[in-house]
């Protein structure tokens, strides 16, 4: 029997349970749903599913002994109350008990209990609030996992049938971008990217075209606009050169690249898949080309970990009408990646 994967449910007064009962009832794979069970049957009642199918579990191996159609949930912590889930309305309890679905979703599946851990839209502000033992350097599931693995590098980055993209920095304020930016993290978020494009490849053994973004506009005009291109982005590329070959992989690296025209020539097809520098400069094109199919992917942990593209929709939750979709391709995606087939190379 296979490992099942680790789902932690996000954010209980969001969507992120909606959905992750919705996409687990519908896939093939085996999940573990990590939270509350009230908020998993709650849930389930609204996407008219039956909540019985839906089923406590003490440790997360007692989910391979679950019959066909049943669905583990594992609550590392006690149940909610009414006012802490209610939708829409965020709580202290609410955030304390989200990030301890995280923790306890990245260490099953580091013990090797789950293959692989997807997560549900967490509320950042929920949790840095909630006083809970790391809450308050909380600034994302991507930072907090590296810390809590002790991961030397992880990038972020986006995956969806029409662009893939990785992140330099993350959730940083824009007038912090500048200096965060380095050779290192260049090379970094363009080493994993390649690396990714590799594993993903279908049928082909040519290289994987990646276009790195520039800063400035219009790459910086030959220094009119900021150095940061020949001063920190080329060096950067060329140390990804260097690590790319070392580790024989095959990849045209081409930058850096006006970002408007690497993203363009990257829905065209031109480039297999485009680094970015900061957030919303990767974010803003993921969600105009493939939002609700996108999926959030950390590269470079010891571990699988994927994620939905959108955030914790507090005014649609408990409506009804939020999509799953996101929340399915996320598990496709960490079933694909976890799979004995696609090497993985652990972080270096």
């Amino acid at each position: 029997m296979s490992l099942p994967i680790a789902l932690s449910l996000g954010c209980p007064s969001g969507v992120g349970p909606e959905v992750a009962v919705f996409a687990a009832s519908r896939s093939a794979e085996r999940i573990l749903l990590v939270g509350d069970l009230g908020v998993v049957e709650r849930a389930a009642r609204l996407q008219r599913l039956d909540p019985e199918r839906f089923v406590r579990v003490e440790e997360a191996k007692d989910a391979a002994n679950l019959g066909r159609g049943r669905i583990a949930v594992l609550e590392p912590v006690a149940p909610l109350g009414k006012r802490d889930i209610r939708y829409g309305a965020p709580s202290r309890a609410g955030g304390a008990a989200q990030l301890a679905w995280v923790d306890v979703a990245c260490d099953v599946t580091r013990r090797g209990d789950a293959r692989a851990m997807v997560t549900g839209p967490v509320s950042k502000d929920a949790i840095a609030r909630s006083g809970a033992p790391g809450s308050r350097q909380f600034l994302g599931h991507t930072e907090h996992i590296q810390r809590r693995l002790g991961a030397r590098e992880v990038v972020m980055a986006f995956c969806s049938e029409a662009m893939k993209t990785a992140l330099v920095t993350t959730h940083l304020a824009l007038r912090d971008v500048p200096t965060a930016i380095t050779k290192a993290g260049v090379a970094s978020a363009t080493f994993w990217l390649v690396d990714l494009l590799v594993r993903l490849r279908k049928g082909t053994r040519r290289p994987v075209r990646v276009a790195v973004a520039a800063l400035n506009p219009h790459a910086g005009e030959h220094g009119l606009f900021g150095d940061e291109e020949p001063r920190i982005l080329v060096p950067g590329i060329a140390l990804a050169r260097r690590r790319v070959q070392s580790s024989g992989l095959s990849a045209v690296l081409e930058g850096p690249v006006a970002a408007e025209t690497a993203f363009r020539l990257a829905a065209a097809k031109k480039f297999d898949g485009v680094v970015a520098l900061y957030h919303d400069q990767a974010t803003i094109p993921m969600k105009l080309l493939g939002f609700g199919e996108a999926v959030n992917v950390s590269l470079g942990l010891p571990i699988v970990r994927t994620s939905v593209d959108h955030g914790t929709a507090y005014d649609v939750a408990g409506t009804g009408v939020a999509d799953a979709g996101a929340m399915h391709a996320a598990i496709e995606l960490a079933a694909r990646l976890a799979s004995p087939t696609v090497q993985r190379r652990k972080s270096a």
